[in-house]
C-alpha cells in the first residue's frame, strides 16, 4: 500500500529538483526524505529518482507515479474540502420523505433552489406517505418528512418534532360525466352519501380526510375501490365506478376527460402539509436551508 505522505514527499522533490530543497519546503531534515523515498521505491517495487550532478529527476516510473500523484492528491484536497465545509455545516446529505404530490409541489422545486442558493448540500427523496414519514424521522431514517395532518399524527406540540407549516389545501369532488350532480357548480357531500365511493386506503392521511369530511355531512361512505394513487382514483371514476374527494393539487396534469370535478358545497375537507424534523435539528445548518427551501416552495 502507497502512503499518501510519500506522494507528497514525491511530488515535492519533482517540483524542487534536490532532496534539500524538497525537505526545506516540508519541513524534514534531507535524510528523512530521503529515507522516505527509499521506502515508496520499495512500495512500488520501482526505482523511482536518479541523482546527478544538478540535482534529482525522475526517472521514467517515477513520472508515471507522479501523473497519478497529481490526481491523487487532488482528489484528497477535495476531500479535506468537503470535509471541512461539512463541519461548518456548509456540504453534507439530507434525506426527505414525501408523498407524491408533496415532491412535485415543494421538495422537486426546493431541491431546484437549493442547487443553486446551496450545492453543497445534497438532498435524496424518498416517497413515502405522511403516516409513514413521520416514524422514518423518529427512527432517524430520514432527516425531514412532508406530510400531512391526520387523526393519530404526532401533534404540532410533539416533544420528539418539530413541525414547519407548509401548505394547506381543499379537496374537490371528483364524479363521472354521467353523475346526476355533474353538472352543479358546488357538491354537497350528503348528496353523495348512498354512492359508491373512490379513495386511498385505511392509514393514510388522505383517507381520514375523506372519512372525517363524509361523517361530518352525516354519512359513512362506502369504500367500493381502493388506490393511493390519485391517478387510478380519477381513471376508476371517469369509468362511472363511483365518486371521489381528491386533493387539488393532485388533479393538475391529469387527464380528466372522463370526469368533473368541483368544490365541495360549504367548508372543503381540507389537507394541511408541514415539514417535520426530530426536535432541536431544525436550526442543523443543514437542515435549516431545506426548511427555509420548502418554505418558499410552498409560498410560490
Amino acid at each position: 500500500m502507497i502512503e499518501a505522505r510519500r506522494l507528497h514527499i514525491l511530488r515535492a522533490v519533482a517540483d524542487h529538483r534536490t532532496v534539500t530543497a524538497a525537505a526545506a519546503a516540508l519541513y524534514l531534515t534531507p535524510s528523512a526524505v530521503s529515507q522516505q523515498l527509499a521506502a515508496l521505491e520499495q512500495e512500488t517495487g520501482h526505482r523511482l529518482v536518479e541523482r546527478g550532478a544538478k540535482g534529482v529527476r525522475l526517472t521514467p516510473a517515477g513520472e508515471i507515479l507522479l501523473n497519478h500523484t497529481n490526481a491523487v492528491l487532488a482528489q484528497l484536497e477535495r476531500a479535506e474540502a468537503e470535509l471541512a465545509a461539512y463541519s461548518s455545516g456548509a456540504a453534507g446529505t439530507v434525506t426527505v420523505a414525501s408523498f407524491a404530490t408533496g415532491i412535485a409541489l415543494v421538495v422537486a422545486p426546493a431541491v431546484a433552489a437549493l442547487a443553486r442558493s446551496a450545492p453543497g448540500i445534497r438532498i435524496r427523496v424518498q416517497d413515502a406517505e405522511g403516516d409513514a414519514s413521520l416514524p422514518m424521522v423518529l427512527d432517524r431514517q430520514v432527516d425531514v418528512a412532508v406530510a400531512v395532518e391526520y387523526r393519530g399524527a404526532p401533534p404540532a406540540d410533539d416533544p420528539r418534532l418539530a413541525h414547519v407549516p407548509l401548505y394547506a389545501e381543499p379537496f374537490d369532488a371528483v364524479v363521472p360525466v354521467t353523475h346526476r350532480l355533474a353538472d352543479t357548480a358546488e357538491v354537497p357531500l350528503a348528496e353523495l352519501a348512498k354512492d359508491a365511493w373512490i379513495g386511498p386506503y385505511p392509514g393514510n392521511p388522505c383517507h381520514d380526510v375523506v372519512i372525517l369530511a363524509c361523517e361530518n355531512a352525516g354519512f359513512q361512505p362506502r369504500m367500493e375501490h381502493s388506490s393511493d394513487d390519485f391517478r387510478a382514483v380519477v381513471a376508476l371514476a371517469s369509468a362511472d365506478a363511483g365518486v371521489a374527494l381528491v386533493p387539488r393539487s393532485a388533479l393538475r396534469g391529469m387527464d380528466l376527460a372522463g370526469v368533473e370535478v368541483r368544490p365541495v358545497d360549504g367548508t372543503a375537507p381540507t389537507r394541511r402539509v408541514f415539514a417535520a424534523v426530530r426536535r432541536g435539528a431544525e436550526e442543523h445548518p443543514l437542515i435549516r436551508p431545506v426548511l427555509d427551501a420548502l418554505g418558499a416552495a410552498a409560498r410560490l
